[in-house]
């Protein structure tokens, strides 16, 4: 079902399973061999590159972008997923920038406005330090290969780094550096050869060699977090 008459562009191999797309609010485009599942409802403007997949009953506001091979479900709000990340189930993400390989377990959420309304302070890693964004509605930022666990809560403003892995209840602080491993109770440091280890796996599941150019990129980031900072 598509609701008014603004731009919709549907690329060959597409497929739309009794979706509802409103393009009142801006454009919608959908990209070769992408998916919507029944029972989605989209409000542009929305993008999903080639590949991507909408999980049944998904609730999509603009603007929102997804990157090629991207899965999601749930409700999103303002967010923009980069290639191959995932998050499949119900949980709310609002005004967040999803990285690369990253994966969300069922009943993710995040808090996109403090409870006091002031604007949010974000990390800045140039200035190791937060500073202020003059937002009022901010939400993740997650760099590539980092996951969490079912049931994960970010605060509002939150920065998490590369190749992290976020598990247990409570809220993490609002800074999880690369290669951190933990939750609300602490983190440790990720291992940078087991985190290669699952890297190649994930790699393979997508029939995708994780060779050598993407490990020194990650030893690389590795390094910097721990032996330069």
């Amino acid at each position: 079902t598509v609701i008014g008459d603004g731009k919709l562009f549907i690329e060959e191999g597409a497929k739309i399973w009794q979706a509802t797309i409103n393009t009142t609010t801006g454009p919608v485009y959908i990209g070769k061999n992408a998916e919507i599942m029944e029972g989605s409802l989209i409000r542009g403007p929305f993008a999903m590159c080639e590949h991507s997949v909408l999980k049944m009953g998904a609730k999509i506001y603009g603007a929102t972008t997804l990157g090629p091979y991207v899965k999601v479900g749930g409700e999103l709000n303002n967010c923009v997923f980069f290639g191959f990340s995932n998050k499949a189930h119900d949980g709310f993400l609002g005004q967040s920038v999803i990285g690369e390989w990253c994966n969300m377990g069922s009943g993710t959420n995040n808090s996109n406005l403090k409870n006091n309304y002031k604007k949010v302070r974000l990390y800045n890693y140039p200035q190791q330090s937060f500073i202020a964004t003059d937002l009022q509605f901010c939400g993740l930022i997650m760099g590539d290969h980092s996951k969490c666990a079912v049931n994960t809560m970010f605060n509002t403003g939150t920065v998490v780094g590369v190749n992290t892995s976020i598990f247990g209840s409570g809220f993490p602080r609002n800074f999880v550096p690369s290669f951190s491993w933990g939750g609300h109770a602490g983190f440790s440091k990720y291992n940078i050869n087991k985190a290669i280890e699952v890297a190649k796996l994930v790699y393979e599941r997508r029939n995708l060699d994780f060779n050598e150019i993407e490990q020194d990129i990650l030893r690389s980031v590795f390094d910097i977090t721990y032996n330069n900072s």
